[in-house]
C-alpha cells in the first residue's frame, strides 16, 4: 500500500474517531466502547505504517521537522491509548486526533527539508529516547491542562460531560507526576546519550536544543523536588509543567524550524 493511501486512511479514521469520542462525551449517543477502541487502534496502526514509510527512505532516515511531528503524534497517541486501558483519559483524543490529522497532512504534503541519512545504532537509540521523552512530557502538559480544568470546574461546582468521565482530582494529579517522572528519566538518558554520540554541538547546530533541554530538565527537577518535599499541586504544578514543556518546544521544535525553514 502507498504512503498516501495509508496516511489518508489514518486521517479518515482519526476524524471518525474524533466524532465518536465527541458524541460519547456529550452523551448524545452511547457508543460501544469496544468498537471505539478498535477504531482508535486501526487509526494508530495505519498512522504507524504511513509514518514508517515517510521516515525510512532508501535505507536511511528522513528526520525533517514535519516527518518528526507525525512520528511524535504517533507515539503520543500510542502512549495515551495504553494509559487509557488503566485510567479513563479518552478525553485527550479530542485534542490529539485533530493534531494528528494536521501532522499527517503536513508530512504527506511536505517536501523534505533534510537529506536522508544513514546513522549508527547509538544515534538511533538517542533519537528514540528523545522522542519518547518529548512524548511523555507532551502528554504531561495535556494532563496538566485537564487537571487545571477539573480543578476550576470543581471550585465553581460545574459538572459537564467531560468531568464525568475523569477520575478523582487526586488521581489525575498522581497520573500527572507519574508522566513527569517517566519523561524526566527519559530526558536524562537523552541528554547523557547526546553528550556521548555528538562530538561538537556548535558545528552540528545543536547548542540551542541542548541548552533548552537542560533548562527543561532543571525546571522538571525543581517541580519534582517541590512535589516530594513541599507537596506542590494545583496551579503551581501546572505552571511549572508548562514552563518545562515550553523549553522543550523551543529547544527541539523551535530549533528545527529555524534551521530547516529559515536558515535553510
Amino acid at each position: 500500500m502507498t504512503t498516501a493511501f495509508l496516511g489518508t486512511s489514518a486521517i479518515a479514521l482519526y476524524l471518525l474517531g474524533w466524532v465518536a469520542y465527541g458524541l460519547e462525551l456529550s452523551n448524545r449517543r452511547r457508543l460501544n466502547s469496544a468498537a471505539v477502541k478498535v477504531l482508535t487502534v486501526a487509526a494508530i496502526t495505519l498512522h504507524g505504517f504511513a509514518t514508517y514509510q515517510l521516515i525510512f527512505i532508501n535505507g536511511g532516515l528522513d528526520l525533517s521537522l514535519l516527518k518528526i511531528l507525525a512520528l511524535l503524534a504517533l507515539v503520543i497517541n500510542s502512549l495515551v491509548f495504553l494509559s487509557s486501558l488503566r485510567e479513563p483519559i479518552n478525553g485527550f483524543y479530542l485534542a490529539l486526533f485533530p493534531i494528528s490529522v494536521a501532522a499527517l497532512v503536513s508530512a504527506l504534503l511536505s517536501i523534505s527539508t533534510k537529506s536522508t541519512t544513514v546513522i549508527p545504532y547509538s544515534l538511533q537509540a538517542h533519537i528514540l529516547t528523545s522522542i519518547l521523552a518529548y512524548s511523555f512530557l507532551a502528554i504531561a502538559a495535556l494532563q496538566a491542562l485537564l487537571v487545571g480544568y477539573q480543578n476550576w470546574q470543581l471550585k465553581h461546582k460545574h459538572q459537564n460531560p467531560l468531568m464525568k468521565t475523569l477520575p478523582a482530582l487526586e488521581t489525575m494529579e498522581r497520573l500527572l507526576f507519574e508522566l513527569i517522572w517517566v519523561g524526566q528519566i527519559l530526558l536524562t538518558v537523552s541528554l547523557l546519550t547526546g553528550f556521548y554520540v555528538y562530538d561538537d554541538f556548535f558545528a552540528q547546530q545543536l547548542i540551542h536544543k541542548v541548552t533548552f533541554s537542560i533548562v527543561a530538565w532543571l525546571v522538571y527537577a525543581v517541580l519534582l523536588f517541590g512535589r516530594h518535599y513541599y507537596g506542590w499541586r494545583g496551579h503551581r504544578a501546572i505552571n511549572w509543567t508548562w514552563v518545562g514543556f515550553s523549553a522543550i518546544l523551543l529547544g527541539y521544535l523551535g530549533s528545527k524550524f529555524v534551521i530547516e525553514f529559515i536558515l535553510n
